[in-house]
């Protein structure tokens, strides 16, 4: 099961995109919502418009399901690809630390439904939450050595031009390896109604045109203004590291 590290706010100094919604057809069901901190399992179900467990699934970008966690004030993170059971059931171990509000949200290609979906579920870490204030924009942001700075800015409308550059100790990287059929994935989420963007980058591994790095570029159209988290999903050396950033579309 491969997944990428959470993330808390510490920091330095798809092309096609998806905003979030429920469609009354599908609904993402878990039948337990609160847990206590630490390591858990997380189960749930795609159910359709009649209650019925989704159990077929068209790939999207080389999964059935992608699960995103997020704590609801945007200062932890998971990206995640639970198991299937053939009954229909995913399921998956997360280590939620954290007291306090989060949502989880899939984005999964249930046969019969006409497309990719995104569904979501409100969940709760029990205990006494601390409420964090959002991280201040930061153009730079470092993880494990690597270095990514954004240049760009979310937008709504036509959409804003984003380009993150990863460097390695100051050396540009540009050998990125292949992550779910992209040299990165993007997740932007605004502060407050946690309304949800999932974008995938320009150009593909193998495509001729796209190199691996340093650059990774992305078109982000967003719903409307506010303040924004970006998640940005990269590998490098057998490993998925996660960039994150403030950014504000006006």
């Amino acid at each position: 099961m491969e997944h990428t590290a959470h993330h808390h706010a510490a920091h330095t100094s798809h092309a096609a995109h998806q905003p979030a919604h429920t469609t009354p057809a599908y609904t993402l069901d878990f039948p337990v919502t609160e847990f206590a901190p630490g390591e858990t399992t997380l189960r749930f179900r795609v159910l359709d418009e009649h209650g019925v467990p989704a159990t077929a699934y068209t790939p999207v970008h080389d999964r059935e399901l992608h699960l995103i966690v997020v704590r609801a004030d945007l200062t932890a993170f998971w990206h995640v690809h639970p198991e299937r059971a053939d009954d229909g059931t995913w399921t998956v171990r997360l280590d939620l630390p954290e007291a306090g509000p989060y949502r989880a949200f899939a984005d999964t290609a249930p046969e019969g439904a006409g497309g990719t979906l995104t569904l979501h579920a409100d969940l709760t870490v029990t205990g006494q939450a601390e409420q964090r204030p959002l991280p201040g924009a930061a153009r730079a942001f470092t993880v494990d050595g690597y270095e990514v700075a954004l240049t760009g800015d979310p937008a709504a409308g036509a959409g804003g031009h984003l380009v993150l550059t990863v460097r390695k100790d100051g050396v540009p990287v540009t050998d990125l390896e292949p992550y779910l059929g992209a040299y990165g994935h993007l997740v932007v989420l605004r502060a407050g109604d946690l309304a949800y963007v999932h974008v995938h980058p320009s150009g593909e591994p193998g495509d001729g045109v796209t190199a691996p790095g340093p650059e990774i570029a992305f078109h982000a159209a967003v719903p409307g203004p506010g303040e924004y988290r970006l998640f940005l999903d990269f590998k490098h050396g057998g490993k998925v590291r996660t960039a994150a950033f403030t950014a504000t579309a006006r």
